[in-house]
């Protein structure tokens, strides 16, 4: 059973860390209360969340919206596998620049490393602390942004 962290700390952030605008998020995450957490937390950030609870809907998404600023992905997915979607997302040229983090109840160094290794730009275990999880994010779109304005 999980113990899920608290989010009373997320009503007291600072006007600088909020997203200065509305981000795309899309959280693949098969936990109902850990998706529910997760849409609620970056919610309440600013972010615009889109949540799938499998693989096949989030291969969906990939091939038929946007690409979003941000993906939060679990690697334990029902149907495809979070790995596979990394792989995925990679070899697709409109997503292949969105960051990923992997979010996952998987703690050994060698699926950490193969997360990485396909691909992903974070990796963060569950239980997770909500404060720097949504610092992570922040600090990956920032620094898909700049790389963007750099290459203009």
């Amino acid at each position: 059973m999980w113990i899920l962290p608290t989010c009373g700390s997320l009503s007291q952030m600072s006007a600088r860390e909020r997203p200065l605008s509305t981000h795309r998020v899309l959280v693949v995450e098969d936990n109902e209360h850990i998706s529910f957490m997760l849409d609620f937390m970056f919610r309440r950030a600013g972010y615009d969340v889109t949540a799938v609870d499998n693989g096949r809907d989030a291969q969906s998404a990939i091939e038929n919206l946007e690409p979003f600023d941000m993906i939060i992905l679990d690697l334990m997915l029902p149907y495809v596998s979070g790995y596979q979607l990394i792989t995925e997302i990679r070899d697709n040229p409109v997503w292949q620049r969105v960051p990923i983090l992997v979010l996952s109840g998987k703690v050994m160094e060698e699926d950490v490393v193969k997360a990485l290794e396909l691909g992903a730009n974070d990796y963060v275990t569950k239980p997770f602390r909500p404060a720097e999880l949504l610092a992570r994010v922040r600090r990956l779109i920032t620094d898909r942004e700049r790389l963007a304005q750099t290459r203009e």
